[in-house]
């Protein structure tokens, strides 16, 4: 299984690393398109679609990029889109994890597959954007996720269930702790001030999302970050209730070894669309 998901990543970085540091956004953007309709084929399968409807949905969901990307979106200011967005996924992922795995079973199911790929439409528009606006904004967003969960990871280990007593998110994520959670929160943090030190542009339009959002005053990067970390567990238990409710360990197996597409952006959906909400109001 280890020797399995390392070459899987490495083919991963394969692709995505070129597509990023090559000089045209537009490369990126392809790429992106590919992996959000496997993203949307993956969740219609989760909803009980069969396999031409789940095909139905990743193509229309990479229309929905590829017209939005014609119409000149992607260099558009979408700032009511990003505050509507980013709250929907505040208010929507609160009352998810509060009601528990079986409300899911009750919403429609045209409109949970409406749902999830507007949500997937959304989080493309945001991490094109985001690499439009320079490789340092992307990664300082990308690594925040990658912080957070890796700090959670180790945080959890080394303390789970010592301090506080009890599980996050028990019904939905057996293995998730409120130590493993604040101790992501602390990473992102001490993340935030590392980058911001060594981020010396002075140039908003490539800096980080530390550096911009720091031109307020270092205590609203600190809150900003923390609630971006926080959203990211959001996005994972989210994804973890559709999956229990669906019955399904894995989104899909297009990826072996790391499970399906969702399984990997899962803690970015929510976090893109409030990072450009953030890093461009």
């Amino acid at each position: 299984m280890l020797k399995q998901r390392i070459i899987t990543a490495l083919l991963l970085l394969a692709v995505l690393l070129p597509a990023v540091f090559y000089p045209a956004g537009e490369v990126f953007a392809i790429v992106a398109v590919i992996l959000i309709a496997a993203g949307a084929w993956e969740w219609a399968r989760m909803n009980q679609y069969g396999q031409t409807g789940s095909l139905i949905a990743g193509a229309v969901c990479a229309v929905m990029c590829l017209m939005s990307w014609y119409w000149g979106l992607l260099y558009a200011p979408l700032k009511v889109l990003w505050i509507v967005a980013g709250g929907g996924w505040v208010i929507l992922g609160a009352w998810l994890l509060y009601r528990g795995v079986g409300v899911w079973a009750t919403v429609p199911q045209l409109l949970r597959l409406t749902g999830g790929v507007l949500a997937l439409w959304v989080a493309w528009l945001a991490v094109v954007q985001a690499r439009l606006l320079g490789i340092n904004f992307l990664f300082s967003v990308l690594v925040l996720v990658w912080v957070a969960d890796i700090f959670a990871y180790f945080a959890g280990r080394a303390f789970g269930g010592r301090l506080f007593g009890r599980k996050l998110a028990p019904s939905i994520s057996p293995g998730k702790t409120w130590e493993g959670a604040c101790g992501g929160m602390l990473g992102v943090v001490a993340c935030a001030f590392l980058w911001r030190a060594v981020d010396t542009s002075a140039d908003l339009g490539v800096a980080s999302i530390y550096t911009r959002l720091a031109q307020v005053n270092g205590g609203f990067m600190v809150l900003a970050v923390v609630f971006l970390a926080v959203m990211s567990v959001v996005g994972d238990l989210v994804e973890s209730l559709f999956k229990r409710s669906a019955g399904v360990k894995d989104s899909s197996g297009l990826l072996p070894g790391h499970g399906g597409v969702l399984d990997r952006v899962d803690a970015l959906l929510p976090i893109l669309p409030l990072a450009m909400m953030l890093g461009t109001l």
